[in-house]
């Protein structure tokens, strides 16, 4: 029989927060970030749980095809635009729309040869200095780009970078207010920390206006996989958020340690009382970071307990003594929910990690087999 390991999708969780989405931002249509192949979980699993967004956004033209070969007929955007001239041919076969974010970008428009001008996305730089162009320069950019008969509308986008914390989204916004006032177009604005903990009720805008975020569309990524975008401050479950992933492996061996007993490689956990432990089978070579410590929650059978050792290759020991019935065959719960409804935030594993959940998802290894729940 093949390993007792299994990562599953659940398309019913992506429903549920991109309907969140929408309750948060109930006047902007809505991008589904796909990018990093749907942050890990597969493009082709997630399409039926996103197919009531308004649009997908993505990286590259590969991930471009697969969501048109899965029958998407909507608008798809490049969030980094086009890397090559010849990009811009395949733009034009699969109706993308992208973004232009520097001068080499507008060069590669002007000098396309077609009879169907194409829909982009100017970026400004607010401050998060990675893509852009400096509010100062970005007049002229529109200038330049409404100019080219290659062009057809131009949406003005930005990127926030503190909307998941105390720094917020209030100046970074008057900058891109200031720079783009009077000029015509779509805006593209709030990311998942935005849309969240940024978004001002209509009736309170006069009262706030240095405060509103206004999107003609809205870029949520990781709050539609039920990570919280500004965790530890707040969890998924404070925003209301499904986990679309669950990680779950059986355990596969059980072991009585004495008191002053270890556990695992460099024998980095001693038992200070007799107890039991079980294998499991996930490792670091299943995407499990093997930097997580001692004492990283894990579910065994539905109930909260703690990882115990070093994380290996392929196995994982913890701590079965809240779980006493627990044996071969169980079923312990890395991240995501348990069979009987119990859910163990990816956040609250990314944290013991020094990392986030995004890179979790990402991280699950290709050996891993996966499902796609009813």
């Amino acid at each position: 029989m093949p390993r007792p390991i299994l990562a599953t999708i659940h398309p019913a969780a992506f429903r549920h927060n991109l309907e969140r989405v929408r309750r948060a931002a109930p006047d902007a249509r809505v991008w589904a970030v796909v990018k990093a192949n749907a942050y890990g979980h597969g493009i082709e699993r997630v399409f039926d749980g996103m197919r009531s967004a308004d649009g997908f956004a993505l990286l590259d033209l590969a991930e471009a095809q697969r969501v048109r070969d899965l029958g998407w007929r909507g608008p798809i955007l490049l969030l980094e635009g086009v890397f090559e001239q010849r990009d811009l041919e395949l733009c034009s076969r699969l109706d993308l729309w992208h973004t232009v974010h520097c001068n080499e970008q507008i060069d590669m428009l002007a000098a396309h040869k077609t009879n169907v001008p194409q829909r982009v996305f100017l970026k400004m730089n607010v401050g998060m200095n990675r893509l852009g162009f400096m509010p100062e320069r970005y007049r002229a950019a529109w200038t330049r780009l409404n100019a080219l008969p290659q062009v057809d509308e131009i949406s003005l986008m930005c990127h926030f970078s503190d909307a998941d914390g105390p720094r917020g989204v209030a100046q970074q916004m008057a900058v891109f207010a200031a720079a783009s006032r009077d000029l015509p177009g779509e805006r593209s604005l709030s990311n998942s920390a935005a849309i969240l903990r940024h978004t001002v009720d209509p009736a309170q805008a006069a009262l706030h206006p240095e405060a509103l975020v206004v999107s003609d569309w809205v870029r949520p990524g990781i709050v539609l996989y039920g990570s919280a975008p500004d965790y530890p401050e707040h969890s998924a479950a404070d925003w209301a958020l499904q986990p679309t992933m669950t990680l779950a492996a059986k355990i596969i061996a059980t072991q009585a340690l004495d008191t002053r007993a270890s556990v695992g490689y460099g024998s980095s956990f001693v038992a200070d009382k007799p107890m039991r432990i079980g294998v499991v089978a996930c490792g670091y070579a299943d995407g499990y970071p093997r930097i997580c410590p001692t004492g990283t929650p894990v579910l065994v059978d539905g109930v909260p307990t703690r990882t115990v050792g070093r994380v290996s290759m392929d196995m994982i020991t913890v701590d079965l003594t809240p779980v006493p019935q627990a044996g071969v065959g169980s079923t312990a719960t890395l991240w995501g929910r348990a069979a009987n409804g119990t859910v163990l935030p990816i956040d609250d594993v990314a944290v013991c990690a020094q990392t986030v959940g995004y890179e979790l998802m990402c991280g699950l290894a290709l050996r891993v087999p996966v499902e796609v729940a009813a």
